[in-house]
This record gives C-alpha cells, sequence and structure tokens, in this order.
C-alpha cells in the first residue's frame, strides 16, 4: 500500500451518511434480571434499548434517540464461575440511520481468586484487524510499530457496490451467529462470524506523541468472512475455567485502491483473483490482488488489550519482570503472569504453547504454517486515539450497570473503567505472511478460580451487565492468554 493515497473517493464517504439501516438477521430480544439466575442461556439484544429503560427511571443521561447496539450474547454459570460472551453486530446512530458493523468481540469471567477468595472480573476483548508495511525503521520485525505504515480496519454495514461499478459483489456486512451448546457437562460451544465483511481503511499512527489517523480513507476491501469461535472447558478439580478461540480471517476477495490522480478527481481501481480493473470493469492490468498485497508487502494483524479489576486490591502483567502496561516486548515465547499487588494469581497467558497460524494459500490451494508474532503495545498510542470515537460512544453508560455490582467493587472501579487508558495491557498478534489469503489461529485463555461456591444473586446479573457494555465499547477488564499445542 505504498501506492495507498492519504484519499479515497469523497463521494463515497458523503453517501455513507445517506444509506438506510440495514435490517438485522435475526429477531431481537430483551436483557431480563433474572436471566442471570439461569445456568446458561443465548439471545441477540439490542443494548441501548435496556440503557435507555434503565436511565430514564433513573434520571440518568438516556442515549441518542434512534440509536441501537445490537449484541450476540451467551452465559454460562457454572462452578462458581459466570462467563458472558459479547459479539457486536452493529451500532446504528440515530442521524441519517448510519449503521456501522464492527467485528468487536468481549468475553469476560467474573469469579473468586483460587486462594484468597478475592471478587474478580476479567476479560478479553478483540478490537480490531491492523495492516501494516514495514519500514526500513521498523523497531519490531514482523509486527507493526510506531514506524512502520499501519492501517486500521472498520466496517461499515453498507452496500457500496453502486458507487463503485456496476457488477461489484454487494458489500454489505452480514453476520451470523453459532449458538450456544453443551456438548459434554463441563464444556460450552459457540461463536459469531461476519461474512462478507466490508472493511474501510484509514492510515493511522500509534506513536505515542502522534495518536492520530487519516481522516479519509485509503482504500475499501473485501474478505470473505471473519469468524470468531469459543470453546470453554472447566476443570474443576484444577479450578481452571480455559477458552479455546478460534480465529478465522478469510481471503480478501475484492480491494478498491487509489491508483493516480486527474486533476483533483481520483483515480480508482478495482483488484480481485483475476486482475486489476478500473471502475467501468474494462483491464487495467494483470495484477492480482493477492500479488498486489504481497508486491507492497502488507501483512496482517489482529489488536486486542484487556485490564482486571480484584476487590479492594490492584493488580499488575508482568512478563520476565517487566511491566507489560506501558512495555512492547515481543513474548511470543513468553508467558505474562497477571497477579494482585501482594502476589496472588489471577490468571497468566503463555504464548509459547501456540507459536504457529495456518495459512491457506488460494492460489495453490495449499495449506502453509509460519510463525505468528505476539507483542505488547504502548497503551497511549491506541486508547487516545480518536479512530475509536466510535466503538467508545457508549462509554458514559458503563456507571449505569456497575451500579448493579458490589458496591465496594464499583466504587473501586468506576473511574478506570471509563478510561482504555487504564488497560492491563494490549497486544497484538501479527501474521507476517499473508497476501490476502485465509489465516487460521487459536489461542487458550485461562482464570484460576476458587472451589466453588455460589455467588450472590444481586452482584451477578451487574457483573454480566458490565460485561455486556464493554463489548460494545470496546473497554475490558482483562483475561489471561495461554496458547495451545
Amino acid at each position: 500500500m505504498h501506492k495507498m493515497k492519504s484519499k479515497l473517493i469523497v463521494s463515497i464517504v458523503v453517501t455513507l451518511l445517506g444509506f438506510s439501516l440495514v435490517p438485522p438477521l435475526f429477531a431481537v430480544d430483551y436483557l431480563h434480571p433474572d436471566d442471570f439466575d439461569e445456568k446458561s442461556w443465548s439471545k441477540v439484544i439490542d443494548y441501548l434499548e435496556y440503557v435507555d429503560v434503565y436511565a430514564a427511571a433513573h434520571g440518568k443521561p438516556r442515549p441518542p434517540a434512534g440509536a441501537r447496539a445490537n449484541l450476540y450474547m451467551t452465559y454460562v454459570n457454572q462452578h462458581g464461575v459466570q462467563m458472558l460472551y459479547a459479539g457486536l453486530s452493529n451500532i446504528t446512530m440515530g442521524l441519517g440511520k448510519l449503521s456501522v458493523t464492527l467485528p468487536i468481540q468481549t468475553f469476560m469471567m467474573h469469579f473468586k481468586t483460587e486462594n484468597e477468595s478475592r471478587n474478580t472480573v476479567t476479560a478479553s476483548s478483540y478490537i480490531m484487524l491492523l495492516a501494516y508495511n514495514e519500514s526500513e525503521s521498523t523497531v519490531y520485525d514482523d509486527s507493526p510499530d510506531k514506524n512502520d505504515t499501519l492501517y486500521a480496519s472498520f466496517s461499515m454495514g453498507f452496500d457500496l457496490s453502486a458507487l463503485l461499478s456496476t457488477d461489484a459483489p454487494a458489500l454489505n456486512s452480514r453476520t451470523e451467529i453459532t449458538p450456544l451448546t453443551n456438548p459434554e457437562e463441563d464444556r460450552w460451544s459457540w461463536g459469531m462470524t461476519y461474512t462478507n465483511l466490508t472493511a474501510i481503511w484509514w492510515r493511522v499512527f500509534i506513536d505515542p506523541a502522534n495518536c492520530s489517523y487519516t481522516s479519509i480513507p485509503v482504500a475499501v476491501s473485501v474478505y470473505e468472512q471473519l469468524t470468531f469461535t469459543y470453546d470453554l472447558v472447566f476443570d474443576e478439580a484444577n479450578n481452571t475455567a480455559s477458552i479455546t478461540s478460534s480465529y478465522v480471517i478469510g481471503r480478501m476477495t475484492d480491494l478498491w485502491v487509489i491508483d493516480s490522480w486527474w486533476w483533483f478527481l481520483p483515480v480508482i481501481v478495482h483488484y480481485n483473483s483475476t486482475g486489476c480493473y478500473r471502475l467501468d470493469q474494462s483491464l487495467y492490468s494483470e495484477e492480482t490482488i493477492y500479488q498486489f498485497l504481497n508486491n507492497h508487502g502488507i501483512s496482517m494483524s489482529m489488536v486486542f488489550f484487556q485490564a482486571s479489576a480484584v476487590l479492594d486490591r490492584g493488580s499488575q502483567s508482568r512478563v520476565s519482570g517487566h511491566d507489560v502496561s506501558e512495555d512492547e516486548i515481543d513474548v511470543s515465547n513468553e508467558t505474562i503472569v497477571t497477579a494482585t499487588e501482594d502476589g496472588e494469581r489471577i490468571s497468566d497467558v503463555d504464548f509459547s504453547d501456540k507459536e504457529t497460524y495456518v495459512l491457506h494459500n488460494f492460489t495453490s490451494g495449499t495449506d502453509q504454517t509460519y510463525d505468528a508474532v505476539t507483542r505488547t503495545a504502548n497503551r497511549t498510542g491506541f486508547a487516545r486515539n480518536p479512530i475509536f470515537k466510535i466503538q467508545t460512544f457508549l462509554m458514559n453508560y458503563i456507571p449505569l450497570a456497575l451500579a448493579h455490582m458490589d458496591e465496594p467493587l464499583y466504587q473501586q472501579a468506576k473511574q478506570h473503567l471509563l478510561n482504555m487508558t487504564y488497560a492491563d495491557y494490549f497486544y497484538i498478534i501479527s501474521y507476517p505472511t499473508y497476501s490476502g489469503y485465509r489465516v487460521e489461529h487459536d489461542p487458550l485463555y485461562t482464570v484460576y478460580f476458587a472451589d466453588a461456591q455460589p455467588l450472590e444473586a444481586p452482584n451477578v446479573g451487574g457483573v454480566i451487565v458490565l460485561a455486556v457494555i464493554v463489548c460494545a465499547v470496546v473497554l475490558v477488564v482483562g483475561l489471561v492468554l495461554r496458547r495451545r499445542t
């Protein structure tokens, strides 16, 4: 993407504001307080409807009129651990019915620590795809850093095909859910897939001294899918709850970029698996989308962040004695340990157990295994970046949910949970060999809990509601990643 300019056709951006909402593909349910007394459930809800009812009843600021946030949620309450997953389908803003499909994923656990039975909330959240081109001055090989050319991906729920060419593929992203199942007594499975994912790319900067992005997109692309599947396993004998999280980044099928400028008008070309075309579908060159991405050195990565809240205790996440909240460390072969300030283990993340990913080469039809690179990242460069305005739009409503939690924990955590700069740490998993082909990877997340004891009913619902909001705004309360062989 060296040749990608800092502007994309302005008419696309302007026209976006006039599109109608893409209707949801599934019925929207409602969140009830007594839902959290059940052992398990899954449903799709409009979370802002829930927030609006609460805000009206308690004199709190209400969401903008017409705003919606559709979330797919699953809930499991077993062995004294409450797990809630929430995947964001789309956010609809009132003005112009602007619908934004954001593939944001959060899963959380509420439990008491193994030794001291301290009330703890942990979670992990996927934020975005981040494409990158390494510069000659790169700081970390095979990992996106502040000296590289970075492109942040955000997905819009619009059909843009009419703006690009008469026979372009339909560009309206869709969401499919995998229902929660319980194949074994202590095992649960579920998932979510974004199909025909239309990504709009912005040039972004993550240097803490320059947290910014180019306000006009630089490219539009389409992926076959972005899939998240989860497998939760309880090991009561060892007091662990583990979630195997499998990621599939589908192959990129279409890419529109600016090739040149004619006076003040951009000349846009369309790459796919057969070549490069002008918008009238005449052949521009025989360079395919995969050759283009390879020739321009484009790699792909996924960005996550984590935090933690423990009643009456602070927590720290370290690797080899280094605080990973600010230090940028290659942890591909390391273990991040999260513990209370007095040393009780909450969770850990062992990245060395799963160092590889599978890349399916669409052109040759072969699968190859490559090394993934995982690095912690300076949180300031992400947390203060204005590109997250859409995701953080619901942040003001977090106290509404925390108020339902255990009061001491609420008072302790509410200020930190409003600000992404208080996350335990950010980390980036990068896939250096890419070329636009399908990537498959599957990390494992684990927490350590006390012997099973029933949690007080008033606290359960509040913690779960917290996780729902957390997902919608990409504000999380940390979990641990261990890699699976």
